[in-house]
């Protein structure tokens, strides 16, 4: 039985999710919505992570929201910081009201002949089962699973004496000063991870495979903050931002045209922080070329400080089998430690995983094409609100909620009840939507969708490309069809 029909649903209380509710409470005042959110609180990942350390690899004037100045003194901001700033901005725009959380959606069922979304939502502990209608659904859920990250099938784990744990369960009884250390990985948690145990630990080993890119960068904007001092708040924040985003770009694109020119800028910024002696060609090289992957942010050289202190150090190896003491590495070498900490990554989950159906069809996710970043080929009156991958995620999500909000007004002044994208070009060559060769991604194949060779079908990871194509570009082109 449905409870409820609204004009849009929400699908995640996160990051995303708020700004889209602020969007639409400012840009389509008429329409009703919702947001609803499978776990009991605000905030998404801001709120998921507890691991010590937990930190933006983003700057907060680019990860902040267009409409509200990040006040704050660090630019590179730590978790709780970031958790408060979301629910300060649902707080100030009446938004919590609209969140049902407990809610997690299971299925969403599109019919053309109602040109309405059902959609099937477990609630609570008892998953009893309750159903909303909408004309619209935003799917604001991210782009990993919640439930749990990814770890590696190590031999031997069963025989360890220590503590295992991943960070996304990291819990607050997890005693690690005066404790060995090992961090597994080399990525985005393990940077930021390593140099905060080790500030207490024994001592801390970041034991990788192979080398990730990883770049330093002040914790505090010194610009922003002589901006601040000089112009009105939002003017300050709207200059601070393009000025990141500027200085991304320049640096991606760079990285695309004169790879081995950047990657040796990085490697001597490494050499410099590390000392002449260091060995940075082993442990900071890397076998890929910059922003193959996502490349890591350390506030203020702090992995390499404590590197340089002597407080943790690099092993790169592989890894043979868990002992009873530690891990013993295909070199033959045996690392001690009473905690291990698996930051081996997350596993991508497509749409919070829930099942979509489409005029009775269910839907193959890897089998989609994205439309303009937003929409999805032949799955009417539905959004992916999601970020970059090589930029702050929420420069993309901003550009993404006020299209939706145009395309909504577009609708209702012309009475039209959907929009659906509609491929035509079925030998059009594809590749997938998140084009990195990260192990994440490469085991997600079989969800990610797809991306096409040109527009409207191409993604372009460009802030500036997509302003033009998402804020003012015509909503009308042959490929969105309106009935």
């Amino acid at each position: 039985m449905v409870q409820e029909h609204l004009d849009v649903l929400i699908i995640g209380a996160g990051l995303s999710g708020i700004g889209s509710a602020y969007y639409l409470q400012t840009d389509c005042p008429d329409k009703s919505y919702a947001i609803v959110e499978a776990r009991s609180c605000i905030g998404g990942t801001w709120d998921l992570f507890k691991y010590p350390g937990i930190r933006s690899d983003s700057d907060m004037y680019t990860l902040g929201y267009t409409f509200k100045p990040w006040k704050e003194q660090k630019a590179i901001a730590d978790g709780p910081a970031i958790l408060n700033y979301i629910r300060e901005t649902a707080a100030e725009n009446d938004i919590e009201k609209h969140i049902r959380f407990n809610h997690r959606v299971v299925r969403s069922s599109w019919s053309s002949e109602k040109a309405l979304w059902t959609v099937e939502i477990e609630e609570g502990a008892a998953k009893n089962r309750l159903v909303i209608t909408c004309d619209f659904l935003f799917a604001c859920s991210g782009y990993y699973d919640y439930d749990a990250g990814y770890t590696p099938d190590f031999k031997g784990v069963n025989d360890f004496k220590g503590t295992i744990v991943h960070p996304q369960k990291w819990t607050e009884d997890i005693e690690y000063k005066d404790k060995r250390v090992i961090v597994i990985g080399s990525g985005a948690t393990a940077v930021t991870l390593v140099p905060e145990l080790a500030k207490s630990a024994k001592h801390v080993i970041m034991l990788q495979r192979s080398p990730t890119y990883i770049v330093s960068r002040p914790s505090e904007d010194k610009v922003a903050k002589w901006l601040h001092r000089l112009l009105p708040s939002k003017m300050a924040y709207a200059l601070a931002r393009w000025k990141n985003v500027l200085i991304s770009i320049y640096l991606y694109t760079m990285s695309r045209k004169s790879p081995q020119q950047v990657k040796k800028y990085f490697m001597s910024m490494i050499q410099k922080s590390l000392g002449a002696d260091y060995p940075v060609k082993t442990h900071f090289n890397p076998r890929y070329n910059p922003w193959d992957e996502r490349i890591c942010l350390v506030p203020d050289g702090d992995l390499f400080q404590s590197i340089k202190e002597g407080s943790s150090e690099v092993v790169t190896d592989h890894i043979e089998r868990f002992t009873q003491g530690g891990i013993l590495l295909q070199s033959g070498k045996e690392l001690a430690a009473d905690l291990v900490v698996t930051a081996t990554g997350l596993k991508i989950k497509v749409i919070g995983g829930m099942e979509m159906v489409v005029d009775g069809k269910v839907i193959k996710t890897s089998e989609l094409t994205t439309y303009k970043g937003v929409m999805f080929s032949d799955v009417p009156n539905f959004a992916g609100v999601v970020g970059y991958t090589n930029n702050s995620w929420t420069l993309k999500c901003d550009l993404v909620n006020q299209y939706l909000c145009r395309l909504l007004n577009y609708m209702d002044k012309n009475d039209f009840k959907r929009c659906t994208p509609r491929l035509h070009e079925d030998a059009m060559e594809s590749k997938p939507a998140i084009n990195f060769t990260s192990g994440y991604i490469r085991r997600a194949a079989d969800v990610i969708p797809k991306q096409g060779a040109k527009f409207p079908w191409k993604l372009h990871q460009n802030y500036i490309k997509d302003i033009f194509l998402l804020k003012y570009r015509s909503l009308k082109d042959d490929a969105l069809e309106f009935k």
